[in-house]
């Protein structure tokens, strides 16, 4: 994983050029966008197990099959093995956010996501179901349109960033189906 001071060395370096340009802007507003990023970053986090245990109710909720018997939450051991799965997609989600580089996605949580959903019997759909809520939820922390669960943030437009979560999100959906 790369942070977005890293990766524009790293490019620059192959190059044999020095740092400027277009790099130089996007650093620029990484920089001056920081607070608002670590603002998204501490509003998901701080409301993680709310975002994941929300999820997981919708997507029984609109499928109540998951919880009868046979069903992939069937049991305290599947449906606590389905709040780990989506706790390490947020936390993850999260990391990215904070670093601005959605490759710790790849290398550290995707990897191998769909076999071993495969393997288990996971239903993708209900999957991506719960992958779409807490997407959801992250972009209204993100935006500060959380309905009861409001932060103080720093103030400014944080469209971009409601677009990156949403974006990493969206990774991971297509990483599974």
């Amino acid at each position: 994983m790369l942070d977005a001071f890293s990766r524009v060395v790293v490019n620059s370096d192959a190059k044999a050029a020095y740092v400027g340009g277009s790099d130089l802007e996007a650093l620029k507003t990484f920089i001056s966008d920081g607070n608002k990023r670590l603002d998204s970053v501490n509003a998901i986090v701080s409301n993680a197990s709310c975002v994941v245990s929300d999820a997981v109710s919708g997507m029984i909720c609109e499928n109540p099959g998951l919880v009868a018997p046979g069903g992939n939450c069937y049991t305290n051991r599947r449906m606590a093995a389905c709040l780990r799965d989506g706790e390490i997609i947020l936390r993850y989600a999260s990391y990215a956010l904070l670093a601005g580089d959605g490759s710790v996605l790849e290398d550290r949580c995707l990897n191998g996501l769909k076999e071993t959903y495969i393997a288990l019997g996971v239903p993708t759909n209900s999957s991506i179901r719960a992958i779409n809520i807490m997407k959801a939820a992250a972009v209204a922390f993100v935006t500060n349109t959380a309905s009861q669960r409001k932060m103080d943030t720093t103030s400014g437009d944080c469209s971009a960033l409601a677009s990156e979560i949403a974006s990493y999100f969206d990774r991971v959906g297509s990483a599974i189906s």
